[in-house]
């Protein structure tokens, strides 16, 4: 850049340009002003800025110390081939280099350095600098065009500047124009070996383009300031010396290209010179006898004036130009000195006649272009508007010359703004309405001219309503008879008719609109060349007339006089036309015309030479008609059979495309038979215009079906190929391709209707098919391949100063089309897997820099219209994201290139902020789609270091620079870095962070002042939400959250910068927490607020500040050290306030936008609540449930497809506030409502859920039929998921219930709602067909809670289908799968709990259905017990707890259980025994349980129990933390199967208890029956083996109280233990809970033990021998026992518990004796007794 060169930028004329003209980032008036006050000096000087060599100039830059040598060096050479000042020639390097070289820096040094490369940069310098000089003249020209203009912003800055230039501007720009018209050519000896014959004709044509221009400034200013007598003699001297433009010095160098430019210096010079003669004030003075004020009437002057000029110019009248000027002077001296110069005068005004002044004035107003915003045009109008109304006034029109040549000029100059207005202000008598009337005077035998000066006199609402009275009102009726007629009397002199009879003027039918002259009509005759001239003096309307005519010519369509009556006819359209189209309330009055269009473009288009421009003027009305109402145009229309139409109905796009059945319409033929041929194409613009009108008028879909031939039309025929047809005027082609891309524009960008209409296309379905996919789609390709080059080429070419019509205005607009076009076909394809054609050319690597990519990315280097740029960078914005390429590569060499240039417009403090903004969004999304291209932007640079370590530092070309200015707060708020280029910079960074760029987050995270920068917006005061003007800015601080939280989330806290500590510490401190909290708040609100009335404005920013904040608030709950949020003020403020939103937003249930909010916050909410419950809820939970009931009711009104997430997640807040209340205990006074809204959602769920279960299982055994007859899709599927609705619905109604105690809620709300038959009815299907497991199990929970208030029916039969029972019998049936995850055997074990709950409550109530359940699943339960033995996981086990816990309460009811199913009683009494046994061993050994645990679980460790999970996965912990964390993993897992084990055992001998007989009873009754009760151990006192072939004896029980005292005395004195790992017990509840359980195990034990041992020693089938046998043991191992167990008691030991987990068995005979002592020893030492008797 000019600044790495170390030189200050000096500003390009083109910047300064662009600046005035408000097309760049400064757009302040004051920033304008101050732009005009440092550079008025430079425009002043004008082409004089730019000096020649000198040696004092090369002198000053070789001592130029801030340049480097090679750019000196250069620059002489430029100013060699330019002949410019050296110092100036190294400026235009610089400011070339920094706006429009297109290599990187880099590449420089060689180009300067190599011959041919040098050579070429130096002609495009040559480019640049003449470039340079026309903007520096424009500048001007600009300042001359607005200054008084009041509706420009800018008008008081350009007319102070305008003020200072004044007088002098003149007098130097004159001498400039002198000395380039002098100016001898360049040659190869005076400016070196460049200066070929073609750089030659390059600068002559420069030479000539800037002489235009400055004659064009010379004419503006005089067009506002006066000119002296002596200034006008000079430019009278001067532009006859030079002829007027047409005598070059170089003339030998004009070629035809050069013509226009010729041709605009002569029309300037004599515009000059007649705006001189100030003739608009002559006139005025004339008419108000005032000459002498006129500046040219004071004596002497005009002397000589007069003397001087008549002789010079009666040298005139050799070429045209000096027409007007001639007629001018003849004005001035007819009326300053009418006397002295007659027959001069005559000879004058004869000459300028004679060159044809009118002609020449039409010729020259139509070249100075159109009067659209062309202020030079309508200035020249202005002028000679006035010359021509003096002409008219003052001479007789017939001395003028031919009337149509007059008209023609009138029409012309009529076009300029407000001069319409004006001439209807003057009188008739004055000026051109004199030739409105006399062209009046010729109505209606003449038609033609009245029509055409009318039509130019319409101009606005005003001026239209006059025209219409105007011919609503005519008072004469001209008629041309060859002979008298006989219906008329006369004079004897004959020049006064009248009328005998009446007459109808129009030959048509009878009941046909017609005039009608009554009889005694007089006319007034004059006799001519043509015969009679009659004028009747006859009232009637013209409009009547203009329908007659129209009428005529559609009765003589077909004979020879058609061509006459469309010569008549035409103007009339035209006239039409410009009237609807200027004032649209006339048209109902001109219906009968209108309305007549219809047949007549039906009958003109099917004659065999249909009158061309007639047809255009009928379709250009029925435009402006289809504006306006679209749907009756296209109904009247579609019966002419002027446009395409389908022969056969449109059923498929194939048939579409393919055109098949469709016909061209007359259009059609008429494009093909006769515009083409001729290359002229009135009417196809015609066309394309009204269809895209059509389009554009929305007609709805049946219309849009009609369209589709038309648009198919232009799609097949045109687009491909109209840039291959015969064209006569220049500039056609561009505008048709133009109008092509504007339909195709107009039909993607419909709003697309609902596609009900299935496979038929739609007009924009079509579209997007055809361009994607056929040859219009490549020629929109090519046109996007014009390239830069060409366009500017184009420009260049242009004569005029900038307009906005000229070809290369068309040329970029129809480029800007192809783009959008593109980028939305892109958009709204259809998803495919094949990549369309369309596709393919965009994307498809051509040649060297031949592949579009590259084209598109070069469009960076467009100047002249910023849009371009923009919508190409667009484009590839799109392409980056949707097409498998890589644009780094397509981009080639030029990449680095492409790059520089891109960040130079970036860099540029005056560059148009939209182009920066669309830029840094391209950016972004190459962040994660264009891998290699984000690495060229970032250009990073590897610090040279440590090997093998890397660190980053930003390259001299990294776009992070800019980002990094734009984001500083230092910037913020200057005209350079507006809120949406800030918010684009952001976007940028975010791209990098969620993208994990590391090289580029490692610099920029360290660099100075980057975290306080980020994080400013974060601490300003923001707009309240209802006063937001930018929604971009709640974007930039959503960017500024979510960047800090990926920061968060990616660096280990310990490693984050001090500075973004610092700033969450600032955060935090200043209350921002609660700020933003409270802000967000109102957002929602806000939205929740408006959205009634006039729905959102902001709505996607809201959305996303929403979501970043939430996303920083979740990260809070887990990383508030580093986040500094640990207050719980603040974090009871926050809860409140995400509460209150959620609130908000959830109330408003018929709106989609607030129920999206509603969701995100429902969602953080629900975290808030799980992670914060400790902090924050407890204090305030009566506030929670309130507002959450209200927006439970809320969302089960809205639409449920949307809510279903939400929903869920505000049951799941409501079980956790109900949990915390349960911990708090509190009356909740909410619990009947949400009980009944819950019912209602449980029973429809539930519904719902039989219909797709039992849809489900028909499905699965129907084969899959394609062709079935249903068409009724079931409602929408009901899944069954862990977090759905249904299944949280039940979990809360469970809570309820809970907190409902004594159940009255419940029965009213199930009185209302019968949910519960429904729940069941859904549980008993879904148990049956083995679905729904998550259902299933939380209705099961449910029933489980219920179950103190009712009965459930029997599930005991469906419930066979949850589990298979292995036929083998081994434990292949019990899974090792987690405890937690719900599975069908936990769906078995709850209900086994339900069933001993409802035992336990209903007693013999329930014990017919409790037998029925053993006996179905008698098999699962045996098995069960069986399985402990092989499987130990906790999932076994558990099912073994909940089933021996089924038993124990069965196992009251022994003789009920006897009687019904004696079998199975005796089966569950031996595997009862087995299973004592088997616990006993596993807790004896704790080195077997512990390898038995390591084989079977081997692939991995089950987790403790739930409530000692440990965070870390224990697999991945052992991983990373070596044996220690492993070891301790196991001991968890080995410590939950024990106490799993244990509970097995202690229910275990608490049911045997109820199988053996009561102690006392048969110690003390002796006529007991003793065969009631079966022998359950045998008489043995081995220990306890393992191994099923070993029955259970005396020793296994004596062995339980073993193992059960001693992890007893370990659990009382905490040392380190042997068989029971206590160290992980944590709480003393824990150990006492143990304590309980052993002391009950052990109580158990005893008493089945006494209670077997008095039924053996009662028994007579046992010998007396082993009787005796088992006296004695027992005795010897009781004494022992007693002795530990006293020792045991003695150290302080709790008393037998009435265990809290299990009813404990009361001995009846113990009661305490000595103190200390516990009843169930004083049992067993009094059994001792009786056995040692």
């Amino acid at each position: 850049s000019a600044q790495s060169a170390g030189v200050p930028h000096t500003q390009s004329s083109r910047e300064l340009w662009t600046i005035l003209l408000g097309r760049s980032a400064l757009r302040e008036p004051a920033q304008i002003e101050e732009e005009l006050d440092r550079n008025w000096e430079r425009l002043l000087q004008g082409l004089c800025y730019y000096k020649t060599p000198s040696s004092s100039a090369a002198e000053k830059l070789k001592a130029d110390k801030g340049v480097a040598q090679p750019l000196k060096d250069f620059g002489l050479r430029i100013s060699k081939l330019l002949g410019l000042d050296q110092q100036q020639s190294v400026q235009i390097l610089q400011c070339y280099l920094q706006e429009d070289y297109r290599g990187t820096r880099n590449t420089l040094k060689d180009v300067l350095q190599d011959e041919r490369p040098s050579q070429a940069l130096l002609l495009k310098i040559a480019d640049y600098y003449y470039e340079e000089r026309v903007c520096h003249l424009r500048c001007v020209l600009l300042l001359l065009t607005y200054f008084q203009d009041e509706r420009h912003p800018y008008r008081v800055e350009y007319s102070n500047c305008v003020n200072k230039l004044e007088k002098d501007l003149v007098n130097n720009y004159q001498k400039q124009f002198e000395t380039l018209f002098k100016a001898e050519s360049p040659t190869w000896e005076t400016h070196g070996n460049l200066m070929t014959e073609r750089q030659v004709s390059r600068w002559f044509l420069q030479c000539l383009r800037e002489q235009s221009l400055l004659l064009e400034i010379l004419f503006l200013y005089y067009a506002y300031f006066e000119m002296g007598p002596g200034d006008l003699l000079s430019f009278t001297k001067m532009f006859k010396e030079q002829g007027f433009g047409l005598r070059q010095t170089n003339r030998h160098l004009v070629d035809k290209s050069m013509d226009a430019l010729v041709d605009r210096i002569g029309y300037f010079s004599c515009l000059i010179l007649v705006e001189g003669m100030d003739i608009d004030f002559l006139h005025k003075c004339a008419l108000e006898d005032r000459t002498e004020q006129h500046q040219f009437s004071n004596t002497p002057a005009i002397r000589v004036l007069c003397q001087y000029p008549d002789r010079m110019l009666l040298t005139f009248g050799d070429i045209p130009h000096h027409g007007p000027v001639l007629l001018a002077w003849v004005l001035l001296r007819h009326t300053l000195s009418p006397d002295e110069s007659s027959p001069v005068i005559r000879r004058i005004g004869n000459t300028s006649l004679q060159l044809g002044v009118f002609q020449y004035l039409t010729t020259m107003l139509q070249g100075l272009g159109g009067t659209g915003n062309n202020c030079t045009a309508s200035t020249a109008r202005m002028c000679i508007y006035g010359l021509l109304s003096f002409v008219i006034t003052s001479f007789e029109e017939e001395t003028l010359g031919s009337q149509q040549h007059l008209i023609n000029a009138a029409c012309e100059v009529l076009s300029a703004p407000s001069l319409a207005e004006l001439f209807w202000e003057t009188k008739p008598t004055m000026g051109l309405g004199m030739i409105l009337d006399s062209a009046m005077g010729m109505f209606p035998h003449k038609t033609g001219m009245l029509l055409q000066l009318l039509t130019a006199l319409l101009s606005d609402k005003s001026t239209a309503k006059k025209v219409y009275i105007f011919l609503d009102k005519m008072s004469f009726y001209t008629e041309v008879y060859k002979t008298k007629p006989n219906d008329v009397i006369s004079r004897d002199d004959e020049t006064l008719w009248r009328r005998q009879a009446p007459k109808l003027l129009y030959p048509l039918g009878l009941g046909q609109t017609n005039l009608r002259m009554p009889q005694g009509v007089l006319g007034q005759v004059a006799v001519g060349e043509q015969g009679y001239v009659v004028r009747w003096d006859y009232s009637y309307s013209a409009w009547i007339l203009f329908t007659c005519e129209i009428e005529m010519l559609l009765h003589v369509v077909s004979t020879a006089d058609v061509i006459l009556h469309c010569e008549r006819v035409k103007p009339i359209l035209d006239l039409v036309h410009k009237m609807i189209s200027t004032d649209w309330t006339v048209s109902d009055c001109l219906l009968p015309l209108t309305s007549r269009i219809y047949m007549l473009l039906q009958r003109l288009t099917s004659v065999i030479n249909p009158p061309v421009d007639v047809i255009a003027s009928c379709a250009n009305c029925l435009i402006v008609l289809a504006a306006r109402m679209p749907g009756k145009v296209w109904s009247s229309l579609h019966h002419t059979g002027f446009l395409p139409f389908a022969s056969s109905p449109l059923t498929n796009m194939a048939q579409s495309i393919s055109a098949e059945g469709m016909k061209a319409g007359n259009y059609g033929n008429l494009l093909v038979l006769i515009e083409q041929p001729r290359g002229e194409y009135a009417v196809t613009i015609a066309f394309l215009r009204l269809v895209t009108t059509l389009v554009k008028g929305q007609l709805g879909s049946t219309q849009d079906k009609g369209l589709i031939p038309c648009v198919l039309l232009v799609l097949k025929e045109m687009l491909p190929t109209y840039h291959k047809w015969r064209y006569n005027t220049h500039g056609v082609r561009e505008r048709i391709g133009c109008l092509i891309l504007e339909l195709v524009h107009a039909i993607l960008n419909l709003s697309p209707e609902g596609e009900a209409s299935g496979s038929t296309p739609t007009l924009q379905s079509l579209c997007i098919y055809s361009l994607a996919n056929t040859e219009a789609g490549q020629a929109v390709v090519n046109i996007m391949g014009v390239g830069v080059d060409t366009i500017d080429v184009v420009l260049a070419a242009q004569p005029s100063s900038g307009g906005s019509e000229g070809p290369g205005q068309i040329l970029i607009q129809t480029v800007k089309l192809a783009f959008s076009v593109t980028n939305n076909v892109i958009r709204l394809k259809p998803p495919s897997s094949a990549v369309s054609p369309l596709e393919q050319a965009l994307t498809q690597h051509g040649g060297h820099g031949s592949n579009l990519i590259a084209v598109l990315a070069k469009y960076i280097y467009h100047k002249h219209d910023p849009a371009l740029p923009r919508l190409a960078i667009q484009l590839l914005k799109r392409l980056a994201t949707v097409a498998p390429m890589s644009v780094y590569a397509c981009l080639g060499g030029d990449a680095a290139a492409i790059r520089d240039a891109f960040l130079t417009r970036l860099q540029s403090r005056t560059e148009d902020m939209r182009i920066k903004v669309m830029i840094l969004e391209f950016l972004t999304v190459a962040v994660e789609t264009q891998p290699g291209l984000i690495e060229l932007f970032l250009n990073l640079e590897v610090k040279d270091g440590a090997e093998g370590s890397k660190e980053f530092l930003l390259g001299e070309w990294s776009c992070l620079q800019v980002v990094l200015d734009l984001i500083d707060s230092r910037q913020q708020g200057k005209y350079w870095c507006p809120p949406l280029l800030h918010r684009a910079a952001l976007a940028f960074l975010h791209a990098l962070w969620q993208d994990r760029r590391d090289s580029a987050i490692s610099v920029l995270r360290t660099k100075e002042r980057f975290w306080e920068n980020l994080t400013t917006p974060l601490f300003g005061t923001l707009p309240a939400p209802s006063d937001i003007t930018e929604p971009c800015v709640l974007e930039t601080c959503a960017f500024v959250m979510k960047i800090i939280g990926l920061e968060i989330y990616y660096v280990v806290s310990g490693s984050l910068e001090r500075s973004l500590k610092d700033a969450l510490q600032k955060f935090s401190s200043g209350r921002r927490y609660e700020y933003w909290s409270q802000y967000v708040m109102s957002l929602v609100v806000h939205v929740a607020e408006t959205e009634e009335e006039e729905g959102v404005h902001s709505f996607s920013e809201t959305q996303m500040v929403i979501s970043a904040w939430r996303m920083l608030l979740i990260l809070s709950t887990s990383h508030s050290d580093v986040m500094q949020l640990k207050e719980d003020s603040a974090r009871l403020k926050l809860f409140m306030d995400v509460l209150d939103g959620t609130k908000a937003a959830l109330l408003v249930p018929m709106s989609v936008p607030c129920l999206r909010l509603g969701s995100m916050m429902a969602t953080l909410l629900l975290i808030l609540l799980k992670q914060w419950r400790r902090f924050v809820v407890v204090a305030t939970a009566p506030d929670v449930l309130a507002p959450l009931s209200l927006i439970l009711e809320s969302v089960l009104q809205a639409d449920q497809q949307l809510m279903e997430s939400t929903k869920a997640k505000v049951f799941s807040a409501l079980i956790s506030a109900l949990q915390i209340q349960g911990l708090n205990g509190g009356e909740i006074s909410q619990l009947p409502q949400l009980l009944l809204c819950v019912c209602e959602t449980v029973q429809d769920e539930a519904l719902a859920l039989i219909d797709s279960t039992r849809h489900a299982a028909q499905v699965r055994d129907v084969p899959d039929d394609k062709d079935s007859m249903e068409t009724d899709a079931v409602r929408s599927f009901q899944k069954d998921q862990r977090d759905g609705v249904c299944v949280l619905a039940l979990h809360l109604a469970k809570e309820l219930c809970r907190a409902d105690e004594d159940g009255e809620h419940w029965v009213l709300v199930m009185r209302k709602i019968p949910a519960l038959h429904s729940i069941l009815s859904a549980l008993e299907l879904s148990l049956r067909s083995k679905q729904n497991l998550y259902f299933t199990e939380a209705a099961l929970h449910l029933l489980l809670t219920l179950a103190r208030y009712f009965i459930p029916p029997s599930i005991c039969l469906p419930l066979l289908s949850v589990y298979e029972v292995p036929s083998n019998g081994a434990s292949q049936g019990f899974s090792r799968k987690s405890q937690d995850a719900p599975c069908w055997p936990g769906v078995y074990r709850l209900s086994m709990s339900l069933m001993e709950i409802l035992l336990k409550t209903l007693r013999y109530n329930f014990i017919n259905e409790a037998l029925d359940f053993v006996g179905v699943h008698q098999e699962r339960i045996l098995q069960c017990l069986n399985a402990v033995r092989t499987v130990q996981s906790l999932v076994c086990l558990d099912e073994a707890d909940h089933t021996v816990g089924f038993l124990l309460q069965l196992s009251s009811f022994c003789k009920e259980w006897q009687f019904h199913l004696p079998h199975l009683l005796r089966d569950v009494q031996i595997n009862l025994c087995y299973l004592c046994q088997t616990c006993t061993y596993l807790l004896h050994s704790r080195n077997m349980l512990h390898h038995y645990l390591q084989a079977k679980n081997g692939e991995a460790l089950p987790s403790g129990p739930r409530a000692q999970r440990d965070p870390q996965t224990p697999s991945k912990a052992a991983a990373e933390g070596g044996g220690g964390e492993r070891e301790e993993a196991e001991q968890k897992a080995l410590l939950a199967v024990q106490c799993s084990l244990l509970k097995i055992l202690s229910k275990t001998l608490a049911t045997l208890q109820h199988f053996t007989p009561d102690c006392c009873q048969i110690m003390l009754d002796q006529c007991m029956d003793l065969a009631e009760y079966r022998t359950l151990f045998v008489l043995s006192f081995t220990t306890s083996a393992f191994d099923a072939d070993v029955a259970p004896s005396f020793g296994t029980l004596l062995a339980t109280i073993n193992v059960a005292l001693s992890m007893l005395g370990e659990v009382v004195e905490k040392k380190e233990p042997a068989s029971l790992s206590v160290a992980s017990l944590a709480s003393s509840e824990e150990t006492q809970a143990l304590k309980s359980l052993l002391m009950f195990t052990m109580e158990n034990c005893f008493y089945v033990l006494i209670s077997q041992a008095v039924r053996c020693l009662k028994d007579p089938s046992i010998a007396p021998r082993d009787k005796q046998r088992l006296k004695q043991e027992l005795g010897s191992e009781l004494s022992t026992l007693l002795s530990s167990l006293s020792r045991h008691f003695r150290r302080g030991a709790p008393s037998s518990p009435a265990s809290s987990l299990l009813p404990s068995p009361q001995p009846p005979g113990a009661k305490a004796s000595h103190e200390g002592q516990e009843p169930f020893i004083q049992l067993v030492q009094a059994f001792v007794r009786h056995i040692q008797r």
